[in-house]
């Protein structure tokens, strides 16, 4: 016992009756702190990093009460053994993740769960919703510890539509141990969804518009009733249709040619999701749970557009408007079934045996309608796609912890289906439409992982050390003889090691290293055939020969939680044979593809600070910096790019007397680097007010972002020696709304939740 005074500790003042957070204040540093106490019955509330949680009881609150010397002692504890609400930290930094509390930040009352992937570390929203980790689309989305229908097609869609307060925390894993599959080069973002559960009920129901994305509704729900327990949420959004501009630009030099298209794009639609999972507790030792959740919407597209193309003399050669009109439907939904068998000795000692099956599908159809002007011969067509996939995974996982040392071990088989039925009708002399033999196929696409692990953790009093080896068999077969690629059969083996350690220096502050391989396996959208033809001069298709790719990730971090939160880090990655998205040409006619085409390194830095100025104004910065280094070959030709991309995004929040808070967003993302160009650059501000009501139970809120400007260009290159290409689209920036969020239900007891089960995490999601 070392009788030091605690700086920065977080004191807060707990009705005993309500269990509110009344007020709170951080210690000086003496360790003295003054609070105005209220009439009633309260405790203190004491939290800092590295320390036990600790109540003290005031007996008297009638005038100056001296509490005199309070002691609290260090413990090797996680921050999530404190239970005092409103008094954690933003940030947790263990030895193989990073942790964002997002119940802890009160700006997850008023925006999106995608407006809340921007502060935290490591992840970054471009201008067309994609996230990013480390600059990266290959990573893997989990919802609790699980992979999930919701996320089946779009992550972002489902994100836009689900309210901050949805989400407790999101986990950044960038070495991922052993017991995760090795798929995502990046790593794995794991987001913790609200499940408070006890003996009774509680809820919260949530109603959102937004003049872009449209209306919002959501409802949670947790009840529990002796040993049976059940926690799920849904939520359903509107998009309107909306008009913006589109164009494309490209320079031919063999011969000289210069085609510019311009004109209207529209898109809208609607979309529902639920998650649910039911549990019973035989038992103290035996527990079983269950799982469904599913995802579906429906979208309508409509692109009008108008073509020129001219040569070297100026003289016009091509002209001609077009018209698609399209729509799509689309869904997802697993379900699973869990066991978990405890030990009477050992109350960590688990074993799990998990089940789920897995389905997604995704209907396309376009009409192409043409005028048929000067140089365009082709005929009107419609298209058709019906692709999707089937996935049955049996898993069986055990963890045996000791005194200092925790060991886990378990096997997996997944079996996946994948297919994609398409065909194109052309408009016949007859005014009917025929199927075109050359545009049909029935690709099939089966891919089978098995895999057994192995992991060790040692725990001492500064140190935690982590390591692992997984071995995974890959078979694959597909069949796409329609298009004259015929049948393929391959199967490939890796060993996928991973280590990480963390050092902690003192109370306030750690280091951590991780090294780790990591697997990306290219998905149906990038081997699906398919070609996308709704702009004939601009098509889009899968690459059914994609290998799958290895990268090696180094990465060496500090935190400091002193006051607020710090976190630092440095990495730096390499991988051969990476899949590129790839510009070809041929004819005048471009085409957007994959391919694997070569060597990709990386280094960066991260840093994330997020910092309490008073009491009452917070500062979070999230900014990343990386150099990325680019090379490949690719139809003959040898290409290589390198440059700088990365992101900053501030967040600055206020907190006024009765419930009130403002918050300002200030946001950049630069332009990312590919093998044969770069995309587009994002600048983004926004402006919030919100108001608690009801004793908390409720709070509403109004938002604005990018106010100065309606639209933003986000325009995209790809140079070659034989041509250049360049196109744009204004994408809606300006955006206004409001957001109300009311809590009900009261409980006085905990629900049993099950500790493994299935994540698949090991198939990419297709964002480069």
């Amino acid at each position: 016992m070392t009788k030091q005074p605690v700086g920065y500790a977080t004191i807060g003042l707990q009705n005993l009756q309500t269990r509110a957070i009344v007020k709170s204040v951080l210690t000086k540093d003496d360790g003295s702190f003054e609070l105005t106490v209220p009439a009633g019955k309260y405790q203190l509330a004491i939290a800092n990093m590295g320390y036990q949680s600790k109540s003290v009881l005031l007996k008297d609150t009638i005038g100056v009460i001296n509490t005199g010397n309070i002691s609290i002692t260090t413990t090797s504890k996680q921050l999530n053994t404190v239970t005092v609400t409103g008094v954690k930290p933003l940030m947790k930094q263990e030895v193989d993740k990073l942790t964002y509390d997002v119940q802890a930040d009160p700006e997850s009352k008023v925006v999106t769960a995608l407006d809340m992937i921007r502060k935290v570390p490591l992840l970054s929203v471009d201008a067309s919703d994609n996230i990013k980790l480390r600059g990266s689309g290959s990573y893997k989305i989990l919802i609790n510890g699980k992979e999930s229908a919701m996320m089946a097609r779009n992550p972002s869609d489902i994100l836009k539509a689900m309210p901050g307060s949805n989400i407790v925390s999101i986990e950044v894993i960038t070495t991922p141990p052993a017991k995760y599959d090795a798929e995502g080069l990046a790593g794995i973002i794991n987001i913790i969804t609200t499940k408070k559960g006890a003996q009774g009920y509680n809820g919260s129901m949530g109603l959102n518009y937004n003049t872009v994305y449209g209306y919002r509704a959501n409802l949670n729900l947790t009840v529990k009733q002796g040993k049976v327990g059940y926690s799920g949420f849904v939520g359903s959004g509107k998009n309107p249709n909306m008009y913006s501009r589109f164009g494309n630009e490209s320079t031919f030099y063999t011969p000289l040619s210069t085609p510019v298209q311009d004109g209207l794009q529209s898109r809208g639609g609607n979309n529902t999701y639920n998650s649910n999972e039911l549990s019973f507790e035989i038992d103290t030792l035996n527990l079983i749970t269950g799982t469904y959740n599913r995802f579906n919407g429906t979208n309508t597209s409509g692109n009008d557009q108008t073509t020129f193309a001219r040569n070297a003399a100026k003289t016009l050669v091509q002209q001609y408007y077009l018209s698609n009109r399209g729509r799509g439907a689309y869904s997802g939904q697993d379900m699973g079934i869990n066991y978990q068998l405890g030990f009477k000795h050992n109350k960590g000692q688990l074993l799990t045996a998990s089940y789920k099956y897995s389905s997604s599908d995704n209907k396309q159809f376009s009409d192409i309608v043409s005028d048929h002007g000067v140089g365009y011969t082709a005929p009107d067509y419609r298209q058709y796609n019906n692709s999707g996939s089937k996935e049955y995974t049996t898993q069986l996982d055990y963890v045996q912890p000791m005194k200092v040392l925790t060991i886990e071990a378990g096997g997996k088989m997944i079996l996946r289906n994948n297919f994609s039925n398409f065909h194109n009708d052309t408009l016949a002399s007859t005014n009917q439409y025929q199927t075109d033999a050359k545009q049909t196929n029935d690709f099939t696409y089966h891919q089978d992982v098995y895999a057994i692990y192995n992991s060790y953790q040692l725990k001492f009093t500064n140190w935690t050390v982590k390591g692992g080896l997984r071995f995974e068999r890959t078979k694959i077969d597909a069949d796409f003889s329609q298009t004259g690629g015929g049948a393929f059969d391959r199967g490939y083996n890796n060993f996928v090691p991973s280590f990480s350690a963390q050092r902690t220096i003192n109370t306030t502050s750690n280091i951590t290293f991780g090294f780790t391989q990591r697997i990306q396996r290219p998905i149906i959208g990038q081997l699906n055939p398919f070609a996308d033809r709704s702009n004939p001069n601009f098509i889009s298709m899968g690459n059914p020969a994609l290998r799958p790719a290895v990268t090696n990730n180094f990465e060496l971090g500090y935190s400091n939680f002193a006051k607020g939160s710090v976190n630092i880090l440095a990495h730096y990655a390499f991988a051969n044979n990476t899949i590129q998205p790839i510009v070809s040409v041929n004819n005048r006619i471009t085409t957007n593809s994959y391919a694997n085409v070569g060597s990709n390194k990386n280094w960066g830095l991260d840093a994330n600070i997020q910092y309490p100025i008073t009491k009452k104004l917070d500062v979070n910065i999230n900014a990343e910096l990386m150099q990325v280094y680019l090379k490949g070959t690719y139809n003959g030709q040898f290409f290589t790019n390198s440059g700088q991309q990365g992101h900053i995004f501030t967040f600055t929040s206020f907190k006024f007397d009765g419930g009130y808070r403002v918050g300002v967003q200030v946001g950049f993302d630069s332009r990312y680097v590919f093998l044969q160009g770069r995309d587009n650059f994002y600048f983004n501000n926004a402006y919030s007010a919100s108001k608690d009501l009801f004793n908390k139970k409720a709070s509403v809120a109004l938002f604005v972002s990018n106010p100065f400007a309606k639209f933003n260009k986000l325009d995209f290159f790809n140079e070659t020696p034989d041509y250049i290409t360049y196109n744009y689209r204004m994408n809606f920036l300006r955006t206004a709304g409001f957001n109300f969020v009311y809590k009900f239900g009261k409980f006085n007891g905990s629900i049993k939740k099950n500790q493994r089960g299935i994540n698949n995490d090991d198939a990419a999601n297709g964002r480069n």
